[in-house]
């Protein structure tokens, strides 16, 4: 605890007690009650509050002023509640009738209780004592919980929605400090304070009042969120009447809020076919009306309850677009849930998702009326078109047979071949296309797949040659991504990487490393760097070197000529990975590439760029030393020693430039270069400056920071200019050792945590808050006062 703040602590309190000197900055209150905060998630809350009986006696003189500044009640009201979080603080505040004054009837019928800022006060201090039983009992016995129960109707949004989440709170813990409730037993044995929660949930749901029922249903929705399965089942048993009646209702007022909390339940088997009935039912009116589709009897031909319903809602395009948004929006999040049933009629849900597609773009086998009239009311909507093809993509985990792949790839292709794709559908039918091929490649028992996919690809190549060349640069780079996340993911698949090297995409693709927009000759830059890792991996190298080399000389010329900073970033992080891949040796000599690299980067007025460099030093550095590891091996026998590896490694890295680029790169401007460069030092400094060898050189005595550091980096620059006498092995054994005595100096773990910390952090340090607030009171001198 700071000494310090806390001498100054009663007369901040006191301050806060006059009413002639009222705080009119709420955010100093809300950095104080941060503060406070702080001392009770460390368990040291109980210390505080006995220690300094100024923040007992301030709650006391506000609970005595008859209109206190709403801002300072609320303040309070959450201190209060803070504290007494705490069994201790508690009793410690119950002994006073601090906890009557504030969260019993007293407050609750004054003036006060008018202002929004303090029934929020008061339900985020009730919130934040309501952590153990006597707490929960002491919300019972005053009349707090009614309170609560009737502040889900507040007038201010802000307060009703705190008040619902208090809600769940109490019942949630309240459950949990009682874990030893037979729970198969129901609801009756259950603590007081979660029987009536349940209670008042029950009678919102049977209200009839829409923004009850709403409110009810958003909060059963975080109960079973936050409940283990076992409490799921027994309040689903006590409320699924309720339920059960909206979905027989038809309640549109709720529809949304009903789904979420099917959604929310839908794995317990007690609800799944409730949750199927009200999610699946617009899906499977499409189906029936996909006459190609009648012979498939499922699940989910059963569960519909009215089609005349649903046909109603699908009358109007506006209806009719929102219902197949939603349900398909509906059947992405089914489809992440951890696991689904075995019966989940994966096949007829594939086969109306597939029907949506081609509603929406007049697929000439639509025969049915029905069919007919949902197609004109959904053809050429880019909200459906983009959620089916998602919900397209969702399916490609599922267990769907091989001969299902020839229709949903026709789909797609539909879908690329169309002039009238808009940018946002082609992207995603790349991203859904990406997803069954890369899933499929890595399934288990999918080899029979396999051709189908192969088949696709090779029917996908021209369309993709198309799109490459489209007059639309966002399609373009689409395009461009499709096939670098193909090549980067099917590594083991030579039909894949076959397909994605013929000469002419290769060709297309080098030409858009001179694309007008920037965005596509980064994502150019990255699809040749993909491209060459499988080349090198599937040809062996029997690819011409000429072609590789003119890639490379492509890609430096980007680097130092390209105005812009997107393929430039790009760049570097290409050779990066090639360099992590070992691709580097393979197109050219490592110790030629990283000094050119270091340099330019070095240089580039872009901080990401020169991250992306690090980020290459840092890979190079890893390789380097990786042979350390295995010299302290007992059974390294024969392989050179520890101080042999170090010394090569050193010379290396000053024949590559790497310190000063390093220390360059710890004095930068840009905090995320610093950070990564003072990481890096750090782990050559356990290198080669372990603890105890400093004092054998002329090190200084002290560690130093980066202003020493770049006087020494010029100090060093002018004095480098000529050594007279001196050979080349004489210079570079004594810049090694100018090195090695500069990392050493370096106070890295201290710049380290410097660099970790927000640039406000003496600003806003608890001493210099608590000045702030006795400065507006003006009881420091001129001297005291901390401006900021």
């Amino acid at each position: 605890m700071d000494r310090e703040c806390m001498q100054l602590l009663p007369a901040v309190c006191a301050v806060l007690a006059d009413p002639q000197q009222p705080i009119s900055d709420d955010t100093c209150l809300e950095k104080l009650l941060d503060w406070f905060r702080n001392f009770v998630k460390q368990g040291s809350g109980d210390l505080v509050l006995l220690e300094n009986p100024c923040l007992t006696e301030l709650i006391l003189q506000v609970q005595k002023l008859e209109d206190p500044d709403p801002a300072l009640l609320s303040f309070t009201l959450r201190l209060t509640g803070m504290f007494a979080a705490s069994e201790c603080g508690f009793q410690h505040f119950l002994g006073g009738d601090h906890l009557s004054a504030f969260f019993g009837k007293t407050l609750l019928t004054s003036g006060s209780w008018e202002d929004a800022s303090v029934r929020s006060g008061w339900i985020r201090g009730v919130h934040s004592l309501a952590q153990h039983k006597r707490a929960l009992q002491f919300l019972c016995d005053t009349g707090a919980l009614d309170e609560i129960f009737s502040m889900q109707g507040d007038p201010s949004l802000f307060v009703a929605s705190a008040a619902s989440q208090l809600l769940v709170h109490i019942l949630i813990t309240s459950l949990q400090l009682d874990m030893q409730i037979p729970l198969k037993s129901g609801t009756c044995d259950w603590p007081t304070c979660a029987r009536g929660v349940l209670a008042y949930l029950e009678n919102s749901l049977s209200s009839k009042t829409p923004a009850r029922v709403t409110q009810s249903l958003k909060s059963l929705t975080a109960i079973f969120g936050g409940c283990n399965l076992e409490c799921t089942e027994v309040i689903w048993l006590q409320m699924e009447d309720s339920v059960g009646s909206l979905v027989v209702e038809k309640s549109v007022y709720a529809e949304s809020a009903l789904v979420d909390l099917l959604l929310s339940v839908a794995s317990p088997r007690v609800v799944y076919i409730q949750s199927l009935s009200v999610l699946l039912q617009p899906l499977d009116y499409v189906l029936r009306a996909s006459t190609a589709h009648l012979e498939y009897t499922s699940l989910l031909d059963e569960l519909v309850c009215d089609p005349a319903a649903v046909e109603t809602l699908l009358f109007s395009k506006s209806s009719c677009v929102a219902l197949m948004c939603q349900a398909l929006a509906h059947l992405q999040e089914l489809h992440r849930l951890p696991s689904l049933p075995e019966e989940w009629p994966h096949v007829p849900l594939l086969n109306a998702v597939m029907a949506i597609l081609q509603f929406c773009i007049g697929a000439d086998s639509i025969s049915s009326p029905a069919g007919a009239n949902i197609s004109r009311l959904l053809i050429g909507s880019l909200r459906v078109q983009g959620l089916a093809v998602d919900a397209l993509g969702s399916f490609s985990c599922s267990k769907i047979k091989s001969d299902c792949l020839p229709r949903i790839f026709e789909i797609l292709l539909a879908y690329f071949k169309s002039p009238d794709t808009s940018p946002t559908v082609i992207k995603k039918c790349f991203q859904s296309s990406l997803q069954w091929l890369v899933n499929l490649s890595e399934t288990e028992g999918s080899a029979d797949k396999m051709p189908h996919c192969e088949r696709f690809l090779t029917d996908l190549l021209p369309v993709l040659q198309m799109r490459l060349c489209s007059p639309i640069w966002e399609i373009r780079d689409s395009a461009l991504e499709f096939i670098t996340h193909l090549a980067r993911n099917v590594n083991e698949h030579d039909g894949f990487q076959q397909i994605l090297l013929c000469d002419q995409l290769k060709e297309l693709v080098l030409d858009l490393l001179k694309d007008p927009v920037s965005y596509v000759r980064a994502s150019a830059v990255s699809t040749l760097g993909q491209m060459t890792i499988i080349s090198n991996s599937l040809l062996q190298g029997t690819e011409s070197n000429s072609d590789q080399e003119n890639i490379v000389s492509e890609f430096l010329e980007i680097l130092s000529k390209d105005t812009e900073s997107f393929p430039r970033r790009a760049v570097v992080k290409v050779f990066a990975d090639w360099l992590r891949q070992g691709q580097v040796l393979k197109l050219m000599d490592a110790d030629q590439m990283v000094p050119k690299l270091l340099q330019v980067t070095d240089l580039d007025l872009d901080w990401e760029v020169k991250v992306n460099g690090l980020e290459l030093a840092e890979v190079f550095v890893e390789q380097t030393l990786a042979s350390l590891s295995l010299s302290e091996c007992p059974y390294a026998a024969g392989l050179p020693s520890r101080s042999s590896i170090l010394a090569e490694s050193l010379e290396r890295f000053c024949r590559v430039g790497l310190f000063p680029c390093l220390f360059r790169a710890l004095c930068d401007c840009d905090r995320p270069v610093a950070q990564k460069s003072c990481r890096i030092l750090l782990n050559l400094k356990v290198q080669f400056c372990p603890t105890g060898l400093q004092s054998e050189g002329p090190l200084p005595s002290q560690m130093h920071g980066t202003d020493w550091l770049e006087n020494a980096l010029k100090e060093r620059k002018s004095s480098s200019s000529g050594h007279p006498g001196m050979n080349a092995r004489e210079m570079s054994s004594q810049e090694s050792k100018w090195l090695l005595e500069t990392l050493g100096s370096l106070d890295l773990d201290g710049l380290q945590v410097s660099l970790e910390r927000s640039s406000d952090h003496i600003e806003n340090s608890p001493q210099s808050l608590l000045q702030d607030i006795l400065a507006s009171a003006g009881t420091l001198d001129e001297n005291g006062i901390d401006c900021y």
